[in-house]
């Protein structure tokens, strides 16, 4: 972040310039100008300390700009893209997680099916096998939920997956038939959307004891500027949180007075379940 205006608004005195983490960078502007810019500045400093950036691994995207930058590196145009994966989530232009969760849904099942021989040994517990589907399974589908934009077409997508996987390790196979809530007893597992909601709600609290300022503390309140497109609003993970909030009676003055409590926090997180009321897949 810098006083300098030649990123996007971020805070009343500061703008957001780039975001950085280890060997990855992603530098953030307003126009095609700052971003030729600040690309050849940091083109030249690399060159200065011996480095050198790979054109190749390095691309573009524009958020509502119908030209397409000309940016160079080593010479090179930069590819433009609607889609990235930036620490191992993917990120779009026109935004959600729709993609992402896709992409993840594909993995987890790709792990599931390396797996088949140990889901098809009679000899292994099922309460082994259940142990290794969360551990590499369920940490592959859940990965970055966190953070996920979601919406109840996604969010029954993994519904599903989930409970086939279930169904498939219990030999549970049509035409026997079970109830979702059976299946869940059945295999001591949670429901897929109580997890995805004690995740984002473990993260929220997490962000919440971080310090005035912090880059993650501000982007829960950070809003964009500018004027937006007609018609109904996306649903955004800020919108998502709120109106969890308030089905179950919280202010944002009272959960960020309970985050600072750790484990009153954790036991708040561990109530936590979905709300009777709510369509479930079958």
């Amino acid at each position: 972040m810098s006083n300098t205006n030649n990123g996007i608004r971020w805070t009343l005195s500061s703008n957001l310039k780039d975001i950085d983490y280890a060997d990855d960078l992603a530098i953030v502007s307003n126009t095609k100008n700052q971003m030729k810019e600040k690309t050849e500045v940091l083109e030249q400093n690399a060159r200065m300390i011996g480095l050198k950036i790979n054109s190749k691994k390095t691309q573009i995207m524009t958020v509502n700009m119908l030209y397409t930058p000309d940016i160079k590196v080593n010479g090179e145009q930069l590819e433009l893209v609607q889609s990235f994966t930036y620490l191992g989530s993917i990120v779009k232009s026109e935004g959600g997680a729709g993609q992402d969760i896709k992409t993840k849904i594909g993995k987890a099942r790709s792990a599931f099916h390396r797996l088949r021989n140990i889901w098809e040994t009679p000899s292994i517990r099922k309460k082994t096998k259940l142990k290794i589907y969360n551990s590499c399974v369920t940490s592959v589908l859940l990965y970055g939920a966190e953070c996920w934009r979601m919406t109840e077409k996604v969010i029954n997508r993994l519904f599903s997956f989930h409970n086939t996987c279930l169904r498939r390790i219990m030999k549970i196979y049509w035409p026997n038939k079970i109830t979702n809530e059976a299946l869940h007893k059945k295999t001591k597992s949670q429901d897929i959307k109580t997890a995805l909601l004690q995740k984002r709600w473990r993260w929220l609290g997490h962000v919440l004891r971080k310090p005035q300022g912090d880059m993650t503390k501000v982007a829960l309140r950070w809003t964009l500027g500018g004027k937006r497109k007609r018609g109904r609003q996306k649903t955004t993970w800020r919108r998502t949180i709120e109106t969890e909030m308030k089905e179950r009676g919280y202010t944002w003055g009272t959960i960020e007075k309970k985050a600072e409590n750790r484990e009153e926090w954790r036991q708040l997180v561990l109530a936590l379940s979905v709300p009777k009321g709510i369509t479930r897949t079958k």
